[in-house]
């Protein structure tokens, strides 16, 4: 995907959002707040370079948008959402490391303290 469509696309996402309250399209969902999840997950996952940090990142607030999804028409509880993202950042962080992902930027790297 080109680098300059990311954020006009997130823009769309969230004034769909936006109109689907405004409508009261499955009112028991606050689309706004549930579609922004996941438009910043695709920003975060398609703008930036890839690496480890933004796949983590952004597949996380893709999750975090499904379980919100999810919670807010009544098919999971809140108290079984939480472990389950806990449960899904574990995986995609030991998944970035397993993989052929690159690492992060420079200043995400640990440093080395043996000069010291």
């Amino acid at each position: 995907m080109k680098k300059d469509l990311p954020l006009p696309l997130a823009v769309i996402s969230l004034g769909i959002g936006w109109l689907l309250n405004a409508l009261g399209v499955h009112p028991e969902v606050d689309w706004l707040w549930t579609i922004g999840l996941a438009a910043t997950g695709f920003l975060v996952l398609f703008s930036a370079d890839w690496n480890r940090t933004t796949f983590t990142s952004g597949s996380f607030l893709i999750a975090a948008s499904a379980g919100s999804l999810l919670r807010q028409t009544g098919r999971l509880s809140i108290d079984i959402e939480v472990p389950l993202l806990v449960i899904v950042l574990g995986l995609l962080l030991l998944v970035s490391r397993c993989t052929s992902i690159p690492s992060g930027p420079e200043w995400l790297a640990p440093r080395d303290t043996t000069d010291r």
